[in-house]
């Protein structure tokens, strides 16, 4: 049976499906990369760890502002 189907694959199909296995692969790659990005915020401003360090800094600004 197996030699059967290899007799009737040209290599030109084989190397056709070469190709669409390995550009399967990098685009599952690439989706993998950008779900672990979209997890990671851009912003470390919006960060809700550094949100309650950043809150300080903003009312000193806030002083600063009305003083002058």
């Amino acid at each position: 049976m197996e030699t059967e189907l290899r007799a009737r694959l040209s290599a030109a199909a084989i190397v056709a499906i070469v190709c669409n296995s390995v550009v399967a692969v990098l685009i599952l790659i690439l989706f993998v990369i950008l779900y672990k990005a979209c997890k990671i915020p851009s912003c470390p401003e919006r960060a809700p760890v550094l949100a309650e360090t950043q809150e300080p800094r903003i009312t000193e600004q806030k002083y600063l502002l009305t003083a002058a």
